[in-house]
């Protein structure tokens, strides 16, 4: 199993800027991708970003293309997003997640989540 584990979340004034990490531990060797969701309040989850860990593809939500990025470091295990020019939709718990292989879509584990607040 994949244990992941967020960190980085916080309050932030609209414009300002959140790094979010996500470090992952256990059987990582087999993790295809990994993927930051996020989910506000009364609302659907939704991915905002994910990245292979072969190759470093990555894909963005629309609504953060240009202001988010996604990185990993396969040596530390850890995943991050980098979030700037934050608007108060960018408010969610995010979530990272980990795509075990390529032949499946789901994403199978997932971390507890952190807060993310962008005040007007």
């Amino acid at each position: 199993q994949v244990q992941l584990v967020e960190s980085g979340g916080g309050l932030v004034q609209t414009g300002g800027s959140l790094s979010l990490s996500c470090a992952a531990s256990g059987r990582t060797f087999s993790t295809y991708a990994m993927g930051w969701f996020r989910q506000a309040p009364g609302k659907e989850r939704e991915v905002v970003a994910t990245i292979t860990w072969r190759g470093g593809n990555a894909y963005y939500l629309d609504s953060v293309k240009g202001r988010f990025t996604i990185s990993g470091d396969n040596a530390k295990n850890t995943v991050y997003l980098q979030m700037n020019s934050l608007k108060p939709e960018d408010t969610a718990v995010y979530y990272c997640a980990a795509r075990p292989n390529q032949y499946q879509i789901a994403y199978t584990n997932w971390g507890r989540g952190t807060q993310v607040t962008v005040s007007s």
